[in-house]
């Protein structure tokens, strides 16, 4: 994995995106009323100022892991999770499949995983992973929990690494080995074949087009047989796929609404399993405002793909 996290630096740094390019801006912190309300009931912080000392520091503790802008400008903030048009359908599968089990994929601080489990979601069945441990550690700083207290279990590892996430078909039936502990997880994989929901917001498009095929792939491969099954998020695409660029010339492949409902229909299909799939594109506004122009992206280069992969 060091190898791994060595790459990804070295790419996060030619595109001048460390903190010594970009140092924290505290005009940057915003929340509505729906994030305050969540973040003081979460933290048991009700001062609007000791909330915004507190979550700035949780910032400050997550950059020193990785420099993503996403924790620059307080995307882990947003609660993309309860935003996405599909939310009302992972909370149904939680209160109302015995055992459905939720991974949350690139789940940095663990908001929207707290989230989910505020809303409803079972806390016995979340599972979340990410690449840094760190990330993980400082949410539980963040929401002023322990290991103990919020006992949802992080999966640390690289989803290209197949000792954590190995690629297999898509399940037509239920696994033949029994259902994992998830306490005791060390990898994703004795989660193949188990998993009702995964939500991937702000993940995809840190790959170029082969690695997200690669990634689909891996994740069809969790997802449980049963019909209502779903993979759901939201990440950076473009009204055509095709390639946007950086100001550092950098450029990062976006899917179209259309080619992601091909890519998901194609890895399914390939074992002849039917999926539907709900794909949209749009400008961002308020709470949805991107990093465009901190990565120097051109506006008009600046969209989300919002998307929902339900198995019939």
């Amino acid at each position: 994995m060091a190898a791994r996290e060595a790459q990804i630096l070295d790419k996060v740094r030619q595109l001048g995106l460390d903190e010594s390019l970009y140092p924290l801006d505290e005009s940057l912190y915003k929340l509505d009323e729906d994030e305050t309300a969540f973040f003081k009931a979460q933290t048991g912080i009700q001062d609007d100022e000791e909330l915004k000392k507190h979550l700035l520091q949780g910032q400050a503790d997550a950059y020193k892991v990785f420099p993503y802008p996403c924790i620059r400008k307080f995307a882990w903030t947003k609660l993309k999770i309860s935003r996405l048009f599909a939310y009302h359908q992972l909370l149904k599968l939680g209160r109302e499949r015995e055992g459905a089990i939720l991974l949350d994929i690139g789940c940095c601080f663990g908001n929207d995983a707290r989230k989910a489990i505020a809303d409803g979601f079972p806390i016995q069945n979340v599972v979340a992973s990410d690449l840094h441990q760190g990330f993980w550690d400082a949410g539980h700083k963040v929401f002023r929990t322990t290991p103990e207290t919020f006992p949802v279990p992080f999966v640390p590892g690289d989803v290209f690494d197949p000792a954590h996430l190995a690629i297999v078909p898509p399940f037509t039936a239920p696994p033949t080995t029994p259902r994992p502990n998830l306490a005791t997880l060390t990898s994703l994989n004795p989660l193949r074949g188990y998993v009702s929901a995964v939500h991937a917001s702000s993940f995809f498009h840190l790959f170029q087009e082969e690695q997200q095929l690669h990634l689909a792939r891996a994740l069809a491969g969790l997802l449980a047989a049963e019909p209502g099954s779903m993979l759901s998020g939201r990440h950076a695409g473009l009204p055509e796929a095709g390639f946007r660029t950086c100001s550092s010339g950098i450029q990062g492949f976006c899917h179209s609404a259309e080619s992601w409902k091909e890519l998901w229909e194609g890895v399914f299909g390939e074992v002849g399993v039917q999926v539907d799939v709900e794909a949209r594109v749009f400008k961002p506004t308020g709470s949805d405002v991107t990093s465009g122009a901190e990565l120097g992206i051109p506006e008009s280069q600046t969209w989300w793909l919002e998307w929902v992969v339900t198995r019939l």
